[in-house]
């Protein structure tokens, strides 16, 4: 057997210079790419002291769903319109949580706050529950009045039964608060106050619709 032996070819001098060619050109467009926009995270401020109301706690449990929204409520961009009908959002700022886990939490709060309800949970744990708080998340926004941004928060809640899947009641509730200024902190402040109040009165609401349920023998 003859054994044919070839030398390897070297390879040629505008193969090599393309692949520096491409290189260089890759590197520059690695240089010139926009960079990450830096994002400040906010929690939302102001939950509810907790101050129970006298007397035993009723022996019911509550769950608290995390709200239905539009796309445009659904994220954790903080949401400003600047005027009638225009959505935008503020540049390098961010909540810590989506819009409606936000909300759901600080209903959570406000029940815990209010003392009346012996068990609560949310959506999350799919606990077994005697009712449920069901709601659409219809505005939580800065909107700007008079050349003043305000918190806006808006909810449909329902007040949902267990059993048959009955709704109890349903209410609008709606909540707004002027921020000291125009800039973000500011404005997340104004939306903590909002969100709080707005819980609150939910919180009333939910227990009183509760407590008029007659008892089950």
């Amino acid at each position: 057997m003859t054994l044919v032996c070839r030398r390897a070819r070297r390879p040629r001098a505008g193969s090599r210079c393309a692949v520096v060619l491409a290189a260089t050109l890759l590197l520059s467009a690695c240089s010139v790419l926009p960079k990450a926009e830096p994002v400040d995270t906010y929690l939302l401020p102001g939950a509810p002291e907790c101050t129970p109301t006298a007397g035993a706690p009723l022996a019911v449990s509550l769950r608290v769903a995390k709200p239905a929204s539009g796309v445009h409520l659904a994220g954790q961009r903080i949401v400003v319109m600047p005027q009638n009908n225009q959505v935008s959002v503020y540049q390098g700022a961010s909540w810590s949580e989506p819009a409606p886990v936000l909300v759901r939490d600080r209903l959570i709060d406000a029940l815990r706050a209010d003392g009346r309800i012996a068990a609560l949970s949310s959506d999350e744990a799919r606990l077994q529950a005697d009712y449920e708080i069901v709601s659409d998340l219809r505005a939580f926004q800065s909107e700007y009045r008079g050349g003043v941004p305000e918190a806006v928060v808006r909810l449909d809640a329902r007040l949902v039964e267990r059993e048959g899947r009955r709704i109890l009641a349903s209410r609008t509730f709606e909540a707004g608060a002027r921020a000291s200024a125009a800039h973000v902190p500011a404005v997340v402040n104004a939306f903590g106050e909002a969100s709080t109040r707005l819980a609150s009165e939910l919180a009333a609401w939910a227990v009183g619709e509760i407590q008029r349920v007659p008892p089950r023998h």
